[in-house]
């Protein structure tokens, strides 16, 4: 599909042949594109540019989390940053407007929209100018910011991590055994998302989605989830060390709402950290967690977890 408005071309890329086309902005996710179009996370339907003749003005992208899945998020969408035309935040617009009517069903809701940025990005005039600028056209078609989110990395060193002497970690017994464990730790949570799920589905429709959605396309064993318990058995919370698609990761991490306040995630985020080494094998892990989940932040940088990022979360509550 080509349309022409306002001396703009917009279309969908013809294949990988337009790679290097799509790939002139930078951008963190550009070396992953190849790899996400060959195993079908992308497909060229899906990847937009808008061009004054050779030219790219703007470009989109959506992401699935597996071949033959709908696109589940935005999560490229950039502009010329070097043109000192006004009209940065119109050409996103009309772009956003025209890929999102053309690969979404008619009155589907947008996936959501995600913006890696640097870490302490308003500080940064440059940056702070092309992020907002990004926001401003999602804003023009009716998304709005849902969360703001911090990316974390752990490089091995010398010493593996090791919980303290407080908790036992056990494997699973069962997936039902899991499930009931985090629909107790929703309680409470500090997590945007799930703050704003809570609102149209029940703790165990949250907690199906994650398994369906997420936890089933990890590509590492259950066995090394880790329960965490108090000596006498009882439960206090989790840790999912895991493996997606890029990664190896602390997919999710609690402490049940009777058990916070006390200290135990540094143990069972050391606990999950140490799995990865030695089950996995790793040499680093990542994770994240909302810029207002102070507790957790705070636990991930005593961990030696380095900040490497900042992810801007907007999302659309209907269809454009």
């Amino acid at each position: 599909m080509t349309s022409l408005v306002s001396d703009l071309t917009v279309r969908p890329i013809t294949g990988p042949e337009e790679l290097d086309l799509f790939t002139r902005f930078p951008y963190m996710l550009n070396d992953e594109l190849a790899g996400d179009l060959a195993e079908g996370r992308r497909v060229p339907e899906w990847m937009w540019v808008a061009l004054d003749g050779d030219r790219l003005v703007a470009r989109l992208a959506f992401w699935a989390l597996e071949r033959g899945d709908a696109p589940l998020l935005l999560d490229v969408l950039d502009v010329d940053d070097a043109d000192g035309e006004p009209d940065r935040t119109a050409a996103l617009e009309h772009l956003l407007r025209t890929a999102l009517g053309a690969t979404l069903p008619e009155g589907a809701v947008p996936p959501e929209y995600l913006r890696y940025v640097s870490a302490g990005w308003r500080a940064v005039p440059v940056e702070h100018r092309a992020v907002t600028e990004r926001m401003a056209a999602v804003e023009k078609t009716g998304g709005s910011l849902l969360v703001e989110r911090l990316r974390f990395e752990w490089t091995k060193g010398e010493v593996t991590p090791a919980p303290g002497d407080r908790l036992r970690f056990r494997e699973i017994r069962d997936e039902r055994e899991m499930r009931d464990l985090m629909e107790r730790a929703l309680q409470g949570s500090l997590d945007a998302h799930h703050r704003s799920e809570t609102a149209t589905k029940t703790p165990a429709e949250i907690v199906s989605d994650g398994f369906e959605e997420e936890f089933a396309r990890y590509s590492t064993p259950r066995s090394w989830w880790r329960i965490a318990t108090l000596p006498d058995g009882e439960p206090v919370g989790f840790v999912l060390p895991a493996r997606n698609a890029y990664h190896p990761i602390i997919g999710y991490i609690a402490v049940l709402p009777e058990h916070r306040g006390y200290g135990y995630i540094d143990d069972i985020l050391a606990e999950g950290t140490r799995v990865l080494v030695e089950e996995g094998g790793v040499t680093y892990a990542r994770a994240s967690t909302d810029l207002g989940n102070t507790p957790m932040a705070a636990a991930f940088a005593r961990a030696g977890y380095a900040t490497i990022s900042e992810v801007i979360d907007m999302t659309w509550d209907a269809p454009l």
